[in-house]
């Protein structure tokens, strides 16, 4: 641990302490590196892997993860390789998307699960639904939470104010202004996880991030996979209701919905008392027999 990153990690472990249910921290080894995975629930528990944000680390999930974990699902939250966290990108490079997704198929096999059901927030939506359409027998049912790059692009005034988060001599000031202004309209941030990505985008030492380009309409209607798009009513990052108008046309199947009284960054906190039955309720087995 640097000195640099030493409060980071300090913040990452606070966040984790306040989880409601005990978390086991997991670690696979990978030709990337190691993968820090922070697990709870039953151990025969139906897998429920959880694919963060960028930046936010698996810690995010403090107000979901313990009522998942008490409806019975094997909680495996991961922190992204590369990504601000306690994974270590020590080995070979991703080398794009292919490399993003065969490091996720390692982590299943390291964690010896053949198949699991997904959620991913933001960034690690569009992770998600990259690898259902890699991997379909590898996932059961998936769920995105207000995800990027999967329906629509990203507003342009949204991308001029994330700018500055990727140049160089980054800040916590900086990066905290930023999410208190896509936040701005709804529920105050959870002052330590505002502090933890605040910290991880100054100071933690991260791997250039591997994106890709949308999924055309004819790649997503190939999707078998039962999937649920919760979207965030005041979300700076999009259109909200753009993305659900044009989830429900190329997923007909899919349940789409706009959740009020959350941002894009804040969504599964600020909207967690509805967002978490209606995830247990379409993870539940009955509904897709």
């Amino acid at each position: 641990m640097s000195a640099r990153t030493a409060p980071f990690l300090a913040a990452y472990d606070a966040l984790l302490a306040r989880w409601p249910v005990p978390a086991e921290a997991l670690i696979v080894r990978t030709a990337h590196g190691t993968t820090r995975i922070n697990a709870c629930g039953p151990a025969d528990g139906r897998p429920l892997v959880l694919l963060h944000g960028g930046g936010a680390t698996s810690t995010m999930w403090f107000a979901n993860a313990g009522a998942w974990a008490e409806a019975g699902h094997r909680v495996l939250a991961v922190d992204l390789i590369g990504d601000p966290g306690r994974s270590v990108h020590d080995g070979a490079a991703l080398d794009g998307v292919p490399g993003l997704l065969g490091w996720l198929d390692a982590v299943l096999d390291g964690l010896g699960v053949p198949q699991a059901d997904f959620c991913g927030h933001s960034y690690g939506g569009w992770i998600a639904l990259e690898y259902a359409l890699h991997a379909p027998a590898r996932v059961g049912r998936l769920a995105l939470l207000d995800p990027t790059q999967c329906f629509a692009g990203f507003r342009p005034g949204y991308l001029l104010r994330a700018l500055p988060l990727f140049l160089p001599h980054r800040t916590p000031a900086r990066a905290g202004s930023y999410l208190d202004w896509e936040t701005g309209s709804t529920p105050r941030l959870d002052p330590g996880w505002r502090e933890l990505y605040a910290l991880g985008y100054a100071d933690f030492p991260a791997s250039r991030v591997v994106t890709g380009p949308r999924p055309s309409p004819e790649r997503l209607r190939t999707l078998t996979t039962p999937v649920l798009t919760l979207l965030a009513a005041h979300s700076r990052t999009h259109d909200p209701h753009h993305i659900a108008r044009v989830a429900r046309r190329t997923l007909p199947a899919a349940e789409v919905a706009v959740l009020p009284g959350a941002s894009h960054h804040n969504l599964p906190m600020a909207a967690a008392r509805e967002l978490n039955p209606r995830l247990t309720t379409f993870l539940t087995p009955t509904r897709h027999p």
